[in-house]
């Protein structure tokens, strides 16, 4: 689908980078929307019971303070390859968040005595509350993980996971691509750098993100044929690309992950995936989108445990 964004975007100079009065104004317009601590940190605590929960940092803005959650495998075994499960590092990508939760909650047991399990499940919780991709400091956490980031909520995943870092099987990072990428977020993203936005297309349908640097296509191939049982996978487009990129295989594109800084480039796991899931499709439910994501975490392990 195609969607036209409003041009000029409208808080900022078209071509010109905005400055601290314009991500004033920004922060401004943001509103709280849903509850975190009822949505997400009361899921955690019934998980208390069957998981070890800790909580990693802690994230201030002005008079809201966010704990930073992840739950842990209760029985941990330092021979066990370790599955990082991390969603919700863009805010509004709802499934993302409960979809990790709900294959802790529902599947998670069945990996006992195999792997370690490490879930992070809503790493932008300031993000989560305002359905928003950005921080409150208008900075992208799924460009933010590298040295010095910017970004609080990237910082402390990465020292969470920085003594697994070399350990992991398994990074599986779960994302959704919206109509909002293109009306809203893209736009934004346009303004705030000074740059034109280009309108693109919005595939219909999951697909995933490889890394470009270390691919694996009969692990993202399996994750695939998994999800298909569940929800539709986005086709390529007339170009042969999703979302500008050219399509590797079947519901598959590439990008250097720690190049740019992604999320699921922050382990040297030889399994690496970013999931994408489509919400605003006429054949999408909010169950369903959920039902994908533990599809896709179930496939992605199940492959990895056997080849590794």
């Amino acid at each position: 689908m195609m969607n036209t964004a409003p041009d000029p975007y409208p808080i900022g100079t078209p071509g010109t980078p905005w400055g601290d009065e314009e991500r004033a104004e920004w922060l401004s317009q943001q509103s709280r929307q849903r509850s975190y601590e009822s949505e997400v940190l009361s899921v955690i605590e019934r998980l208390k019971s069957d998981f070890d929960v800790e909580e990693y940092g802690c994230l201030d803005y002005g008079s809201d303070r966010y704990p930073l959650m992840a739950i842990r495998s209760r029985d941990w075994h330092d021979d066990l390859p370790v599955v990082l499960i991390t969603g919700g590092v863009h805010g509004y990508e709802t499934s993302g968040v409960h979809g990790a939760l709900q294959f802790v909650e529902q599947h998670a047991a069945d990996y006992a005595d195999r792997v370690n399990l490490l879930v992070a499940p809503c790493v932008s919780p300031w993000a989560y509350e305002r359905i928003h991709r950005w921080n409150a400091n208008a900075v992208d956490p799924n460009r933010s993980f590298h040295e010095n980031s910017l970004a609080g909520e990237s910082a402390a995943l990465m020292r969470l996971v920085e003594p697994i870092r070399d350990r992991a099987l398994l990074h599986m990072d779960l994302h959704e691509t919206t109509d909002t990428d293109e009306t809203e977020f893209r736009p934004a993203l346009a303004a705030r750098d000074g740059k034109p936005f280009e309108p693109g297309d919005i595939p219909d349908g999951f697909y995933l993100v490889d890394d470009s640097e270390n691919p694996q296509p009969e692990f993202q191939q399996a994750i695939i044929e998994a999800v298909e049982q569940v929800t539709h996978i986005a086709p390529a487009d007339d170009k042969g690309e999703i979302f500008g990129s050219p399509v590797a295989s079947r519901g598959v594109i590439q990008y250097p992950l720690q190049q740019l800084g992604l999320c699921a480039g922050i382990t040297n796991a030889p399994y690496r995936t970013t999931t994408e899931v489509y919400p605003d499709s006429s054949r999408a439910t909010p169950d369903r989108c959920n039902a994908a994501q533990v599809a896709a975490v179930c496939a992605g392990i199940g492959y990895a445990i056997a080849n590794r």
